[in-house]
């Protein structure tokens, strides 16, 4: 088993979390987030996550959302424009909604604002983002620089290859890496849809998520770093995006792990490259400051 060594905040490399959440349970925004979740329930807002950023020099995140809901999305941008460290919001918005557009272009004139992710793995049907009445919504995104996060499993990698060549404006970044079992051998299949997702230039990928696919406890960097090595491979230093998956990464291990393994991965690269999936490419796919 590979050692973990303990890190700690760097003036060298600045670091963006391109993957976080918050959330406030008195909303009532969350029908999946339940007593049975017994870590993730409870508040989780910025006060709880300032001290792991400042720990680790982790200067701006990008809030992503966790419920099918506009009104969560208006809340994260509230929380956006009174603390310092978010950079970003990933909101939610209805694409079957007569007026889906007019909410993007509502959402939009916010310049925290970066982006929308529908939540594709909770959709039985993996075709249904395929949907032609959804192209003025993919439309509008391109046009305005905002980005789709891909929420998947490795069932949609196909329809999220087709939507990438449908709109080469528009910039894609799949989460989690679609979410591999860890537990099991690498899935070729899902290597060899991986591999024709990044031949597309369009699509980048979040290296984040992993610890809750893996086994439990599991901190052994040599699993995680095939997984690295694959999207390395594939997407290049310039198109992947480090996330935490903050507080959901509290699940199977903690931001302090996640870092850790990720900085001993990362840590292998040239300090350009390094630089690159720590900060760059999430300033430059969300268009941060």
């Amino acid at each position: 088993m590979s050692v973990i060594m303990k890190s700690t905040s760097s003036s060298i490399i600045e670091k963006v979390d391109s993957h976080q959440h918050f959330w406030q349970l008195s909303r009532g925004d969350y029908n999946w987030l339940t007593s049975d979740f017994t870590c993730l329930y409870k508040d989780h807002l910025p006060e709880l996550l300032a001290p792991a950023l400042e720990l680790y020099g982790i200067t701006s995140t990008i809030v992503v959302q966790a419920a099918d809901s506009i009104d969560e999305t208006y809340f994260l941008l509230e929380l956006a424009q009174k603390t310092d460290f978010i950079a970003g919001v990933v909101g939610w918005v209805d694409f079957q909604a007569n007026d889906v557009i007019s909410h993007l272009a509502s959402l939009s004139k916010n310049p925290y604002f970066k982006g929308i992710r529908p939540m594709l793995q909770d959709i039985d049907d993996p075709d249904w983002i395929l949907n032609d009445d959804f192209a003025a919504i993919f439309d509008f995104l391109a046009n305005n620089s905002l980005t789709f996060d891909a929420l998947i499993l490795d069932i949609h990698l196909e329809q999220i290859i087709s939507i990438a060549k449908r709109y080469p404006q528009l910039n894609i970044v799949v989460n989690h890496l679609a979410k591999p079992d860890l537990t099991k051998p690498m899935s070729t299949k899902w290597q060899h849809q991986l591999t024709c997702l990044a031949e597309l230039e369009n699509v980048s990928i979040k290296f984040s998520g992993l610890m809750t696919q893996a086994a439990t406890d599991c901190v052994d960097v040599a699993i995680y770093r095939q997984y690295f090595q694959l999207i390395y491979q594939l997407f290049g230093p310039k198109r992947i995006l480090w996330g935490s998956d903050w507080p959901v990464v509290n699940m199977n291990g903690s931001y302090d792990l996640w870092h850790d393994i990720s900085q001993a991965l990362i840590n292998e690269l040239p300090k350009a490259e390094r630089q690159l999936i720590w900060s760059e490419n999430a300033r430059n796919f969300y268009k941060l400051l």
